[in-house]
Parts: structure tokens; C-alpha cells; sequence
């Protein structure tokens, strides 16, 4: 049976193979490259295809500083969505989540990174999202928390306004930090919880509206194409319906 970590690799692994062997990973191609445990292995493996010559020119987009510095490590060029080789769209896009429901509807920004990841993944034209079977559940919002990237001057108002939707809302701790997280982008994380499931289609319409709300970490209008590895080393690759 494979650990979690094992899952992570082996499903960024065969993810990869088989987005190569279907066209989907190409020479010249603009990707997007996610952030956390599960995206990295991703980063890796790409770069063994770039280093055996299968891909050439291959440009980057990436979604934290953490993978910035993968790349840079590995050889991987890597590009603004403001540069003119980009310009503001990505062929495709892979990244982690936190959690996964029956609908492709996902949490992701645990490493806090939520906003540049939806700025990446809602301007590729295919999403994609590798997974352990522990990021798979039936319903989601009452167990690994929602990530509300904020400005910090509008913390008060706008856990008010979580609130009214029914949310717990908890500013999330820097760890070896005095103070909280601050986000890649001068921000901070709340992280929110409901008492029973919710919608995440109109949750993510409902806190997007909040003002002083930068962004949250419900991914639901862009579904992705995810494949999820599984203890038993099968690799299992869901779609969201048509």
C-alpha cells in the first residue's frame, strides 16, 4: 500500500506521462505550474522530459515563489501573464487541491497561494488537478477550511460579512512567525468553515462580492480534469460532466 507521499508522486508521475503520450504536454507550450506537496513532483517530472529533449521550449507560469524557485533549479523558463510570450493565456494549467467533491468543485490556497493559482487555472484553456485519495470528499466546506485571501484593512468588515454567510472564520498563524500568514501579495488568510455543506458555486459568487475580499480559495467555474492516486497504486482520473 503507498503512503501519501508515495500517492502524491505516483499520481504527478502518470499524470504527466499521460498528458505527454495525448498531446496535451507539447513543444512551444504555455503552462501553468501549481504550488504544494503534490504540484512539485509535477514540476519534476516535467523537467525530466525537458532535460531528455521529448519538450523544448517549454514556458512557465508559476503560482508561488516556492515553485519559482523549483523551476529555476530544475531549468525551467519561467514567465509573467503580463509578458508578451504569455500574453495573459496558458494552453494548460496543474496544480494541487485540498480537497475535491463529486462535481470537480475544489478548495485550494492551503499554502496560500490561492490568488495567483485561480489568476493561472481560470486563464488556461485545460485545467488539471493531481490528487492523493485523501483530497477526495463527498461534500465540501465543513472539513479542510476555505482560504479568504484579505486586505488587511478590511479584516473586520468582511469577517462580518463571512459571518452572515455562516462562516467560522479563523485568521490563519504564520508558523515560526510572530503574527499571521502574509500572502505572496502583501495580504492575509481566513480560514472558514461552515457547520453543514455548502454550495460551493454560489459561496464562491457570495465572498468574491464581499469588498476588501482579494480572492477565496473555491474553485468552481473552471472545472478541471483530475486525477486522484489511490493507496492501492491505481491512478483514478475523473471528469467534470458535460
Amino acid at each position: 500500500m503507498l503512503s501519501q507521499t508515495e500517492q502524491k508522486k505516483r499520481v504527478a508521475i502518470t499524470a504527466v506521462d499521460m498528458l505527454v503520450e495525448r498531446g496535451l504536454f507539447f513543444s512551444g507550450m504555455k503552462v501553468g505550474l501549481g504550488t504544494g506537496s503534490t504540484a512539485l513532483p509535477v514540476v519534476e517530472r516535467l523537467a525530466d522530459y525537458i532535460h531528455d529533449g521529448t519538450l523544448t521550449d517549454v514556458k512557465a507560469v508559476v503560482t508561488s515563489f516556492q515553485t519559482a524557485d523549483a523551476c529555476d533549479e530544475l531549468g525551467i523558463a519561467v514567465y509573467s501573464m503580463n509578458d508578451r510570450t504569455i500574453a495573459g493565456t496558458l494552453d494548460i494549467a496543474i496544480d494541487g487541491a485540498d480537497e475535491i467533491d463529486r462535481e470537480c468543485n475544489l478548495i485550494k490556497g492551503g499554502g496560500a497561494a490561492l490568488l495567483r493559482e485561480k489568476i493561472v487555472a481560470y486563464n488556461a484553456c485545460q485545467f488539471i488537478i493531481v490528487a492523493d485519495e485523501s483530497k477526495a470528499v463527498a461534500t465540501i466546506g465543513t472539513g479542510f477550511p476555505v482560504p479568504v485571501e484579505i486586505i488587511v484593512e478590511a479584516r473586520v468588515p468582511v469577517v462580518r460579512a463571512l459571518s452572515s454567510l455562516g462562516a467560522l472564520c479563523v485568521l490563519r498563524a504564520g508558523i515560526k512567525k510572530c503574527g499571521p500568514v502574509i500572502t505572496d501579495n502583501g495580504n492575509q488568510i481566513l480560514d472558514c468553515t461552515w457547520e453543514s455543506p455548502i454550495d460551493p458555486e454560489k459561496m464562491e459568487r457570495d465572498i468574491t462580492a464581499i469588498a476588501g475580499v482579494v480572492e477565496v480559495g473555491l474553485f468552481t467555474r473552471c472545472k478541471p480534469r483530475v486525477f486522484i492516486a489511490h493507496a492501492d497504486g491505481s491512478v483514478e482520473e475523473r471528469q467534470p460532466r458535460a
